[in-house]
């Protein structure tokens, strides 16, 4: 799906990427007015022409270009003559003239491309970011910019790495749910030395070179899941199961790290059994649970990192367990809600979705119009929900 505010035709589904264009180019709105005293009125108009700040049409005007050329100089793109980058570059300076963003904005010839590269398949959470990034249409068509969703298989690095390849040259900035392997790495960094503006979504790649990291502290929230499951468990003795997507994602491996260390601190009479990966798939996820639980009659917690909920769930409750386990997962979605209310959910760890969708277009915004990043804006909170207090 595409979210697109610009004037260029739709292109058709090709290589996984869909675009379609969404209401009308954005307008400037006309004002008129007629003075009371028309004299007094032209009189104060001079005397405030002194003082009011150069637009960007009059830089245009004093450096005899275009708008779109005044935009393009701003901006550092290529294209332009020395001498005409010269002359605005002294009209700017002459002026002591700072552009006004928006404005900067409506004289692009077109509108500026994000992709979001998102996981494939029923990940409800995921889905979630890309309802919250269909509401926000009418605030990417004011600021002419355009969202397109990529969808692939995160969990293969060699996919994802192809995938991110594709994109190079194609967009102004590219938020991903990535997977931390050296393959991924080397793509992520190629995007950003190509010059295209790359933030980690949900899961980071911390020793890439993308410029910001949107979601939770990962490791924090592993730890919130571990003191969850251990005092909700009490005095009992037995295993804790763990089902993770795959460890290969830094956000799911981080949440293990977490829930060990408290396990090992903590709550030393409950023994761990190894993660087993789900990749986040209903089915999958349901048959390794189902699995475990009949070979572990013993097990007295289970922690879900990722998603895939609704297949760990459903492996519970079929196993007539369900009343006797302590379960914690993460993300409020219409499945964890329900599982919440009746009981067969203890608890779950909560980020924002809307938030996150709102963070990674804000911030890629901001570093394609090499304006500051408002960290504590866009820090994603860690919140714990329970069926007393849902949303």
């Amino acid at each position: 799906m595409t979210l697109d505010a610009s004037q260029d035709n739709p292109r058709d589904l090709c290589n996984g990427r869909n675009l379609f264009q969404i209401g009308e180019p954005y307008r400037m709105p006309q004002m008129s007015c007629v003075p009371h005293n028309a004299s007094a009125m032209v009189s104060t108009m001079k005397e405030q022409d002194a003082d009011t700040p150069l637009t960007l049409k009059g830089i245009a005007r004093q450096a005899g270009v275009s708008l779109a050329t005044v935009d393009r100089v701003l901006h550092n793109r290529p294209g332009v003559r020395p001498e005409t980058v010269r002359r605005v570059k002294e009209a700017v300076e002459r002026n002591a003239f700072q552009p006004h963003v928006a404005a900067a904005d409506l004289a692009r010839r077109r509108a500026r491309r994000f992709a979001f590269v998102m996981p494939s398949g029923p990940n409800l959470f995921m889905q979630q970011i890309h309802s919250y990034l269909g509401e926000m249409s009418a605030w990417l068509s004011a600021r002419r910019l355009a969202v397109e969703m990529v969808a692939t298989d995160v969990f293969d690095p060699t996919i994802l790495a192809t995938r991110l390849e594709s994109l190079a040259g194609d967009f102004d900035g590219v938020a991903v749910v990535a997977l931390d392997h050296p393959s991924v790495r080397a793509a992520i960094n190629d995007l950003v030395d190509g010059g295209t503006k790359v933030v980690t979504l949900v899961s980071d790649v911390p020793s890439s070179r993308r410029h910001h990291y949107i979601g939770i502290d990962n490791i924090a929230a592993g730890r919130t899941a571990g003191a969850l499951v251990g005092r909700l468990v009490g005095p009992r003795q037995g295993k804790v199961a763990i089902v993770a997507g795959a460890q290969g994602l830094r956000d799911h491996a981080e949440r293990i790290f977490g829930f060990n260390q408290v396990m090992a601190s903590e709550f030393s009479q409950l023994n761990l059994l190894p993660p087993l990966e789900g990749r986040d798939e209903d089915d999958r996820s349901e048959h390794l649970t189902a699995r475990l639980l009949g070979k572990h009659t013993d097990i007295v917690g289970l922690y879900n990192v990722g998603a895939g909920t609704p297949g760990v769930a459903k492996a519970l409750i079929d196993s007539g367990r369900a009343n006797q386990l302590v379960f914690v997962g993460h993300d409020v979605t219409v499945m964890t809600r329900k599982l919440l209310l009746q009981g067969a959910m203890d608890a779950v760890i909560s980020q924002n979705p809307g938030h996150e969708a709102r963070a990674a277009v804000r911030v890629l915004l901001a570093l394609a119009r090499g304006e500051p990043i408002l960290r504590e804006q866009e820090k994603i909170r860690i919140d714990i929900v329970m069926r007393d207090n849902l949303p």
